[in-house]
């Protein structure tokens, strides 16, 4: 259960798309989502909403241009590789209207990149120096294929590990906002029980949003009710009377710090 979000201003917002038949059809597992809203809330970015799409032409299209109009900033990750079914680029591009073309920078980073190993750069590898015209390159520290920036739109690749090198060069360079202060009290009942409590405090306190998620755990079972807000303060202030209204109700509550031991 989640109740209505309470607007957050000027924050910049974001969406993640991932792209990639193999994530749905189940032979991937996808680890790009949960890193990267790590990474964006920490930078004080929201992040609004992520899709996981397949690999055709007209669905990325649209979804590209729909994400990119509707947020702030967009993450996609997947499709950049040299393999047929790797047409991310060229959906990308065909949403901003421009052509792909083969990047002087891209190709050289590939051909000093491929020269030092046995390892042909051959006509699929050179696919991955095809960017979408007037895009900006992002640096790939492990294996030189880059990424890109057109527009609002990061595209990056799929392989966890080359996806969070690249992040860390342009993660400097983000329109951050003001970090939410996230505080968490642990109830030891239903959600079900407190969600009047929940909702007259967040009615109460302007600006504070409230979750809530049941949890079970061996002989127990509880609801850890997340509050966010801009102002410090004022999420304190709520996070301590949601605290307090649920003792009243009879109920074990406890703040608990981000390692899961109980806040003094």
């Amino acid at each position: 259960m989640s109740f209505s979000p309470s607007s957050h201003g000027s924050i910049p917002t974001a969406a993640i798309v991932v792209i990639g038949d193999e994530i749905l059809s189940g032979r991937t597992k996808d680890k790009n989502i949960g890193w990267l809203a790590d990474q964006l809330g920490a930078l004080g970015i929201k992040l609004v909403e992520a899709r996981v799409i397949a690999d055709k032409k007209n669905i990325i299209i649209d979804t590209v241009r729909t994400l990119s109009n509707a947020y702030d900033l967009v993450f996609t990750s997947g499709g950049i590789g040299p393999t047929h079914d790797d047409i991310t680029t060229d959906a990308v591009a065909a949403a901003f209207n421009v052509p792909v073309i083969r990047h002087p920078e891209a190709e050289r980073r590939l051909i000093a990149h491929y020269k030092n190993t046995d390892l042909e750069f051959n006509e699929a590898r050179q696919k991955m120096a095809d960017i979408p015209d007037t895009a900006t390159l992002i640096d790939n520290p492990l294996s030189a294929a880059p990424g890109y920036i057109i527009g609002n739109v990061y595209v990056l690749p799929g392989v966890p590990t080359i996806l969070q090198a690249m992040f860390q060069g342009v993660k400097g360079k983000l329109p951050g906002g003001v970090v939410l202060t996230r505080i968490t009290v642990q109830c030891s009942t239903g959600e079900g029980n407190i969600a009047t409590i929940l909702a007259d405090v967040e009615a109460k306190y302007h600006g504070v949003s409230i979750g809530s998620y049941p949890y079970m755990k061996p002989g127990h079972f509880g609801t850890a009710v997340v509050l966010s807000g801009l102002d410090d303060g004022l999420t304190t202030k709520a996070a301590k009377i949601v605290m307090r209204e649920v003792r009243a109700f009879g109920a074990d509550a406890d703040i608990v710090n981000a390692d899961g031991t109980v806040a003094k």
